[in-house]
């Protein structure tokens, strides 16, 4: 593994907002608080001591004829065809690609203007049919994109809303607002259009706040906010489902327990998208965005009694506003901690769809390209109706999600299990290099190990069903969820993955 920060001008030394791959090929696509949304082609030679490179391709806005302001968001398609840029003032482009002499151009297919103010996230259905938005207007629309017309506009929100996640398998929503909440939408079609059910997403769960169990007994519970309020330093709260649907990753986590004020995300179970299942550690700076590698890996087989109990393994990064953590489903600390990698807030992730590289954009107008080696994260987990492409990746086209109804967590050393019971875990982080001070008990200044810290247990969960606020008490035990069922057989060799990633920081 190797990586850094790429010293070119990015975007005319302005901050860059957001970044995403091309599904089925290793273009950057970068946009900026210069009005522009520009694509780069990442590469390296292979050379141990360089960085990976980045080679301008084309700018979609040139002389500024489309976008007029600032471009928050940018989101490529599944299929490839489509790019979908979200601006402030509530402009959203759709870029569709086409033939050129020099191999390819982005032209303006549609232009949405329906928001009223700033567009700060965007999400695809996995058809690449319909497209998601979130504003500062308070709202998320859901597009019909080969039309450009409004299908749905999902309101309820108090204040803006900052990050936008639709479900790979079609069935939910969840959007993540500066008002502390998170809403979780489910699709209830209502009747029939050209033959088939009309989509309709309806709010089912809204997320508020926590009860802790308190240390003194004779005191009542400890209630708190599970999120950040609108004073949080970043515009972005860049929630992510994983690829095969199975758990949800909320950013920007708040969790008071005792005097401790710890930043965190929570993993949310699809089984029950009510409460948390699980909350990541602590780090100093409040967690803005998440992003998951389209990549699945076979298991290494190294924790077996690691929280999550699925038949392959699942990586996704997480940015703070100074710091990048990547996690996989087999083990509890990170695999891979970067620590001030910029001097202004990450603002986006993203992963090309070989799990080659993971990039990462910043308001200090720098992006960073992390490159791992082959197998690096491990062996790629080939699934029924998928195809290897060269060097044991997969290929994104013929990618589908996989159907699961939940994922399976294991938290006491006894193994009880139960089928959705809440609770929430605080997991300790791995020692970082020296740069990071670990303290016990209290928060030091960048990435934090408490050694003392007992795992947290959540004993009710307030959430909103429907705008009605109601209580519901849990008993704190482990919490088991069963994947579904995935065929052994596959196509990928049993090599062993050649080494294991330790946790380190670049300077």
């Amino acid at each position: 593994m190797r990586g850094g920060t790429l010293q070119i001008n990015w975007h005319d030394q302005q901050p860059v907002l957001s970044l995403d791959f091309h599904p089925a090929s290793r273009r950057l696509a970068t946009a900026g608080a210069d009005h522009d949304v520009k694509i780069w082609v990442i590469a390296s030679d292979g050379s141990d001591d360089k960085l990976p490179t980045a080679t301008f391709k084309s700018a979609l806005v040139p002389n500024n004829t489309a976008h007029s302001s600032a471009v928050n968001v940018l989101r490529f398609s599944p299929s490839g065809e489509y790019l979908a840029s979200g601006a402030d003032g509530g402009g959203i482009i759709l870029w569709k690609l086409h033939s050129a002499d020099d191999g390819e151009a982005w032209k303006i297919h549609k232009t949405l203007l329906f928001h009223h103010k700033d567009v700060l996230d965007l999400q695809w259905s996995h058809d690449s049919t319909f497209l998601v938005s979130a504003s500062v207007d308070n709202t998320c629309i859901i597009w019909e994109a080969s039309k450009g017309t409004v299908h749905q506009k999902l309101e309820g929100h108090l204040h803006y809303v900052q990050g936008v996640a639709w479900d790979p398998l079609g069935q939910y929503i969840a959007s993540l607002s500066s008002d502390r909440t998170c809403k979780i939408y489910a699709n209830k079609p209502q009747g029939k259009s050209k033959n088939a059910e009309r989509m309709n997403f309806v709010c089912q769960h809204t997320l508020v706040k926590v009860e802790y169990q308190n240390h003194d007994e004779s005191k009542p519970p400890i209630k708190s906010h599970l999120f950040h309020d609108e004073t949080l330093p970043s515009f972005f709260r860049r929630l992510a489902w994983s690829p095969d649907g199975s758990f949800l990753v909320l950013p920007a986590g708040l969790s008071k327990h005792s005097s401790e004020v710890i930043n965190t995300a929570y993993i949310m179970s699809r089984r029950d998208l009510s409460r948390p299942a699980i909350q990541l550690p602590g780090a100093s700076k409040a967690i803005v965005a998440v992003r998951f590698c389209p990549v699945l890996f076979k298991p290494r087989g190294s924790n077996p009694d690691g929280l999550f109990k699925l038949p392959y393994r699942v990586v996704f990064a997480v940015a703070t506003l100074n710091s990048l953590y990547v996690y996989d489903t087999e083990s509890v600390p990170p695999i891979l901690v970067h620590a001030g990698l910029h001097y202004a807030a990450i603002t986006d992730i993203a992963w090309s769809s070989d799990a080659k590289y993971l990039a990462v954009s910043s308001r200090d107008g720098y992006c960073t390209i992390i490159e791992f080696e082959n197998e690096e994260l491990g062996e790629p987990h080939i699934l029924p109706g998928s195809k290897e492409i060269a060097k044991g990746n997969l290929t994104p086209e013929t990618k589908k999600p996989v159907s699961a109804d939940c994922m399976k967590v294991d938290i006491s050393a006894s193994k009880l299990k139960m089928e959705a019971s809440p609770v929430a875990v605080g997991v300790r982080a791995p020692l970082l290099p020296t740069e990071n001070i670990t303290r016990t008990g209290e928060l030091a200044e960048g990435n934090v190990a408490c050694e003392n810290k007992k795992p947290v247990i959540v004993d009710s969960m307030e959430v909103d069903v429907d705008d009605n606020k109601v209580q519901e008490a849990t008993i704190p035990m482990a919490v088991e969820v069963t994947p579904p069922p995935v065929p052994t057989k596959n196509n990928a060799s049993s090599k062993p993955a050649k080494r294991r990633i330790t946790p380190i920081a670049i300077n």
